[in-house]
């Protein structure tokens, strides 16, 4: 009885989760077309290249501070052929009903052509879904 209904429960499906998106414009390799989902997916293109970030980890500040942050690990492209992985550090600000800023920094490795370390930025608008 009692593996019955431990069985039961290990194989219980898990609750339904609704999916969000938010799709919008940054500047990141460029002017960039941005979707996140769920919040820990991140890509954009743009006219200078494209990347994609996974954010592993997120918090939030004092209640009365409007802002979020995370951090993420990710690869970039440039459409030069340079190329390399990033790891964003970033600021959410929820300013309106489903409307969304953010504006990140990020530690990069360019592996391809003159391995290097530098900087990169991003800053942009989305709307969720």
């Amino acid at each position: 009885m009692v593996l019955g209904g431990l069985a039961v429960y290990v194989g219980a499906a898990p609750q339904a989760h609704s999916a969000t998106y938010n799709v919008g414009m940054a500047f990141d390799k460029g002017l960039s077309a941005v979707v996140r989902y769920d919040d820990q997916f991140q890509f954009s293109a743009g006219n200078d290249g494209m990347a994609f970030d996974y954010l592993f980890l997120d918090g939030s500040f004092d209640a009365d501070v409007p802002f979020t942050w995370y951090v993420g690990g990710g690869a970039w492209y440039e459409w030069d052929n340079d190329w390399g992985i990033r790891a964003p550090l970033g600021l959410n600000w929820n300013f309106a009903h489903e409307w969304h800023a953010y504006a990140q920094v990020s530690p990069e490795w360019q592996i391809q052509d003159k391995s290097k370390l530098q900087i990169g930025g991003a800053i942009g608008l989305t709307y969720r879904f």
